[in-house]
């Protein structure tokens, strides 16, 4: 009798098992990078990270064999939308001065936070492309927005920092 309880869990976990698969698909970028983030041009990556420096980024990583570039930086920001309120004010209504606060500070309404932006640039061969994605932490240094932003506006404007820099070397 006590095979069968057993031979039940063995079932249940081999059931179990099963029901983990791999994703159909890889993850991607959505939205997708817009299309001015990809262009025809011989750069490589020296005008890359001097257009990329002239922005303001800091150079994190650069692999000359491949053309890439991978830079950011470091903004303040406020943070707007926390999920919850910060503070609840307690007390008789129409009370002028009555009440506590719970949960207070300097700052409870709009939160100190950093964003940062992050961007990777490919320039060998002939095409040049671009990603780029923007993060939000607060000041306790979570994560609360993320969101890929290679918008054709940013991308024009890196473009032609590009090419002012590769005009200026040449």
């Amino acid at each position: 009798m006590r095979r069968a309880p057993l031979a039940w869990a063995v079932l249940l976990l081999a059931g179990l098992a099963g029901c983990q698969a791999t994703p159909s698909r890889l993850p991607e970028a959505e939205p997708p990078p817009a299309a001015a983030c990809r262009w025809a041009s011989p750069a490589g990556p020296a005008p890359v990270v001097a257009a990329l420096e002239a922005e303001g980024f800091v150079i994190r990583h650069t692999e000359a064999s491949l053309g890439l570039v991978s830079a950011e930086r470091a903004r303040p920001a406020v943070f707007h939308g926390a999920p919850e309120p910060d503070i609840f004010l307690l007390g008789r209504h129409g009370h002028v001065g009555g009440g506590v606060l719970v949960g207070g500070g300097l700052g409870v309404l709009d939160d100190e936070a950093t964003g940062i932006e992050r961007v990777s640039v490919v320039a060998g061969g002939a095409t040049v492309r671009v990603s780029r994605d923007l993060r939000l932490f607060d000041w306790r240094g979570e994560l609360r927005r993320a969101r890929t932003a290679s918008d054709a506006g940013f991308c024009r404007e890196l473009r032609e920092a590009i090419r002012r820099r590769a005009e200026e070397d040449a």
